[in-house]
């Protein structure tokens, strides 16, 4: 459960605060921001329905589109209205459907696997080898300068920061860490797929590949030694 809260908020760029700020405005129920902190890194043993329900509330709200409460929140909360702008993705389950109150609580009491969209999990040894498989992948071969353009325009994020530091690690430049590939493997897919250079599975069949980059990567530069 900790997985999933990290990955939603990774995902969309959120603070700890949006989910109870947003529950409150829109009186869906009460969620304290330490309740979802703990939640996000794994800390709240036994969280009741009131925690869930007025997640799953907004998880609903959001899949509804956001637009719907722009007359709410653009001129009293400027700030969250430019936050949910940015990203406001909700949580589904393998149906496309947005997760329930009840299929939160099972997921959090493990009698329900996650989403597969959010089933993977990296480790942090690994971050290095899988920013530099990231930086092969894309560039083909071809020399960062040369590709620059058709790659940024095929990464969907709009956020200046996410935009700068994609490329710098598709530059070869810095590495992702764990935490941040974590909230970045659904838009990696994506831009690979929008360029048609991975067409044959989801973000864990993705990962996989990159995980397959790294490993041949590696048994090459061994028998090089």
């Amino acid at each position: 459960m900790a997985h999933l809260i990290h990955l939603w908020h990774e995902r969309n760029g959120w603070s700890h605060r949006v989910l109870p700020l947003l529950s409150e405005i829109l009186d869906l129920g009460r969620v304290h921001n330490s309740q979802i902190s703990n939640l996000r890194n794994g800390k709240l043993s036994s969280p009741g329905p009131e925690v869930f329900l007025p997640l799953a509330q907004v998880n609903t709200v959001l899949d509804q589109g956001i637009e719907l409460i722009r007359d709410q929140l653009e001129s009293n909360h400027p700030e969250l209205w430019r936050s949910l702008k940015d990203s406001a993705l909700p949580l589904k389950n393998d149906c496309g459907k947005p997760l329930s109150a009840g299929e939160l609580f099972e997921i959090f009491s493990g009698l329900r696997p996650l989403p597969s969209s959010f089933d993977w999990y990296i480790e942090d040894n690994e971050a290095s080898i899988l920013s530099d498989a990231l930086s092969d992948h894309f560039c083909q071969n071809r020399p960062w300068r040369s590709c620059k353009i058709i790659i940024m325009d095929a990464y969907p994020s709009s956020k200046p920061l996410r935009r700068e530091r994609f490329a710098e690690v598709i530059a070869g430049i810095k590495d992702f860490t764990a935490e941040e590939l974590d909230g970045e493997l659904l838009d990696l897919y994506e831009t690979s797929k929008k360029l048609s250079y991975f067409n044959e599975g989801g973000p864990n069949a993705f990962l996989m590949h990159l995980r397959d980059i790294g490993l041949q990567k590696k048994r090459v530069l061994k028998n090089e030694k």
